[in-house]
């Protein structure tokens, strides 16, 4: 499933029983590497959160009723390069050893507690109202907008713009243009909260 979804697919539907998001990241890493199509865990959870787009979470309450109880992004972490080279500024060697210390401690930062993925969640349930918590990320909010028709697409920057404050420039054909060049005003911060009235979820017999 991880394989058909990096390659020759639009999109891949699946279904999982994790009771939460790192929980669904670890059994299917734990899958993969049971498959022995990865031997080393961190490369297997690469592969895995570079395909985990978004988690939909159903649950079914003692009374019997099924309703979405989140829907969550997931968000993989980019590598950067966050050495310096301050050390050739400094004149004494008390300097150039605290600089090279700044740079050995990002080093074994980064190979000791590596960050592959973050997560948050866009909408949550809660006493039978749907609640709009964090902002889709710029990358998904660019992929989902070259996958739709015209009039989806308005009324998507309409729903991006009410919920939270995010303002599309609109060009005739979108491919290849930057993120910053399509995101007119800087997305809203993660704890703004937009309440919207929602369903009850139905009963189930």
């Amino acid at each position: 499933m991880i394989q058909s979804a990096q390659v020759a697919s639009k999109f891949t539907l699946f279904t999982h029983h994790a009771k939460t998001f790192p929980d669904l990241v670890t059994a299917l890493r734990n899958s993969m590497l049971r498959a022995g199509v990865f031997r080393n865990e961190k490369t297997a959870e690469e592969q895995v959160v570079q395909v985990l787009n978004f988690d939909i979470h159903l649950v079914k309450d003692f009374r019997g009723r099924r309703y979405i109880e989140r829907v969550t992004e997931c968000i993989p972490v980019e590598e950067k390069n966050e050495y310096t080279y301050d050390h050739r500024k400094e004149k004494t060697i008390e300097g150039k050893l605290d600089k090279f210390m700044d740079n050995a401690t990002i080093y074994f930062t980064k190979s000791t507690n590596k960050e592959l993925y973050k997560y948050v969640n866009i909408l949550e349930y809660h006493d039978g109202t749907y609640v709009l918590t964090n902002p889709i990320s710029e990358h998904n909010i660019r992929e989902m907008r070259n996958n739709m028709d015209d009039a989806d697409v308005v009324e998507f920057d309409k729903f991006l713009e009410k919920n939270w404050g995010i303002k599309m420039k609109r060009y005739d054909n979108s491919e290849d243009i930057p993120d910053s060049d399509i995101f007119e005003t800087a997305t809203a911060p993660a704890t703004t909260t937009t309440t919207k009235r929602g369903r009850k979820p139905k009963k189930t017999e």
